[in-house]
């Protein structure tokens, strides 16, 4: 008994020395495991629109202007981007994120676009505007090929420009493609594909003039969106990265505040197409 007990002993005490000692000839690299750790990054991003149908409705008027177009509100290349104080003027995402094992992790974040209605536009009408609004009053029937423009902003300017804010948690998946490029020390770099999904608020600070009334600009939980993306993320020196995502989605919007009076409100969906880029951090807690 006693020399079998030894032998397993000294068979064990072999085992983890040969172990420590391909450990040492192979050590495990840091980008080899992602469970446990916290990422977080920071970018700007450029969108496109769907045209959308917009309904407003308060007193003395209901109705909808028909395939409004907008774009969004770019601000190049700027130093607003790492400045506190002005971060929220250029179109920016913000994201805080944990791995539960290699290759998923959950996240939550705030895209902060910018939705502007075009100006110059005539666009369909359907509805009725009341004799409180003289310059705009009249019965407008959806098939009646009635149409207003928009252009000298009398009528209607609308945008969400601080911003659309899309308040979001995702839940993705993370895969190492560096063996497809012959990248062999990932600690230096590491070439990551990215597909995940998301859903969340919109809380939008609504910029509008509507029918000669006083401007609004204030914030308002608005409704809600889905999202689905895909990206390619750049890890170097371990804890350093950088991320380039397509990420596509569906707002809707039932509750828009459009002047300071609650009874005033606005209701649209659409789609969107943001192009992001990001630069972040990856560490271990």
């Amino acid at each position: 008994m006693k020399k079998i007990l030894f032998s397993f002993i000294t068979f064990f005490a072999l085992t983890l020395v040969v172990s420590a000692q391909e450990k040492a000839v192979n050590p495990v690299k840091y980008t080899a495991h992602n469970k446990g750790k916290m990422f977080i990054f920071w970018g700007g991003n450029r969108e496109s629109f769907s045209k959308s149908d917009i309904h407003f409705k308060g007193p003395d008027y209901d109705f909808t202007l028909y395939n409004v177009q907008a774009n969004d509100k770019p601000k190049g290349w700027n130093i607003d981007y790492i400045n506190p104080a002005r971060m929220t003027i250029p179109q920016t995402n913000l994201r805080i994120g944990y791995f539960i094992n290699d290759h998923y992790n959950i996240s939550i974040g705030v895209d902060h676009m910018k939705y502007v209605m075009i100006q110059n536009q005539t666009v369909e009408i359907g509805g009725v505007v009341g004799a409180s609004y003289p310059d705009h009053a009249g019965v407008y029937l959806p098939s009646g090929n009635h149409t207003v423009d928009l252009t000298d902003g009398t009528f209607l300017k609308f945008e969400h420009t601080d911003g659309l804010n899309y308040v979001n948690a995702e839940f993705s998946r993370v895969d190492d493609i560096s063996k497809i490029f012959k990248i062999r020390n990932t600690d230096k770099f590491q070439l990551n594909i990215t597909e995940g999904i998301g859903t969340g608020i919109l809380y939008p600070k609504t910029n509008a003039t509507l029918l000669g009334k006083e401007r609004h600009d204030d914030f308002n939980v608005s409704g809600f969106g889905i999202s689905a993306k895909v990206g390619l993320n750049l890890t170097f020196f371990k804890y350093f990265f950088v991320e380039a995502e397509m990420k596509g989605g569906y707002i809707n919007m039932n509750d828009i505040r459009t002047t300071k009076d609650a009874a005033d409100s606005a209701s649209q969906h659409f789609l969107f197409l943001q192009r992001i880029i990001a630069f972040g951090g990856i560490f271990r807690i």
